[in-house]
């Protein structure tokens, strides 16, 4: 089964390749409304209030030194901004819950996060309990070094369980750019495609490098229209978030949300 995987990965990395030779310029890309995602934003200038940007922004909180106080703030922000979802580590999803509960606003979940690094049955161990707790998305961090060694058996098994724990709630692939080759960076997506998750993303913020537009515009490229595209990692202003969305992302990920939609400057490394 592994050897027979490893063929059609190669396949359609191949395919893949020769498409995005013959493509369009990347700039180009138009995003259509994925699954679970929002409509793109119309892009402007940096610098000025931009409020439209906050109903595709994942408010992001993800410091293990994050105190109650904190977190509540993030959901105060999420509420007066009408931010997309917060976005906390899964112990966290009770307590933002609470902090949620009458808004508009979503709960997502990070699982097997920063690294990724454990089994299968763990990170669809903690989807489940993110589930239970309240949860309305998930953000799965892919097994880098699974994918880096080319075992794409347990790559797509790992997603795909993910998967299933969430019930079909929205799951989004951390792929974590920054570590992966171009050719790695199509095979994560296919992977994330094939096992049935909802978007792919590109960084956790704490793996070094961060959201570009060229690997939002390959990403989107590669999973089509059908799945969201997710920039996270160094967007702090709404001139890096238009950016992104004309690259073809239809979610952003930040913790300098604020001032994405305040015309501000963030200084957060998420």
């Amino acid at each position: 089964m592994s050897s027979e995987i490893d063929r059609l990965v190669d396949a359609v990395v191949s395919r893949v390749q020769q498409e995005l030779g013959a493509s369009a310029p990347k700039g180009s890309v138009t995003p259509k409304v994925s699954q679970g995602g929002a409509a793109p934003v119309t892009p402007g200038a940096g610098g000025k209030p931009r409020p439209d940007l906050g109903r595709i922004i994942d408010h992001t909180l993800l410091k293990p030194e994050a105190t109650r106080d904190d977190l509540r703030k993030l959901c105060s922000e999420a509420m007066a901004w009408h931010f997309f979802s917060v976005c906390v580590n899964s112990v966290n999803v009770p307590y933002v819950r609470e902090q949620l509960r009458g808004s508009t606003v979503a709960v997502c979940a990070v699982v097997g996060f920063p690294l990724g690094a454990m089994s299968p049955n763990a990170k669809a161990f903690e989807t489940a309990e993110a589930i239970r707790a309240g949860a309305d998305e998930i953000d799965m961090v892919i097994n880098v070094g699974a994918l880096r060694s080319r075992d794409y058996a347990l790559v797509l098994d790992d997603i795909a369980r993910v998967v299933g724990a969430a019930q079909g709630k929205v799951v989004k692939v951390i792929l974590e750019t920054s570590m992966l080759t171009r050719d790695e960076k199509v095979v994560a997506c296919a992977l994330s495609k094939a096992a049935g998750a909802s978007f792919v993303k590109t960084s956790t913020g704490f793996g070094g490098g961060g959201a570009t537009a060229e690997d939002i515009a390959l990403m989107r490229e590669v999973v089509g229209p059908e799945l969201g595209v997710k920039a996270s990692g160094g967007v702090r202003t709404a001139g890096d978030g238009d950016r992104m969305v004309a690259a073809g992302a239809t979610r952003l990920g930040a913790s300098s949300s604020v001032a994405i939609v305040s015309g501000g400057t963030g200084t957060s490394g998420y």
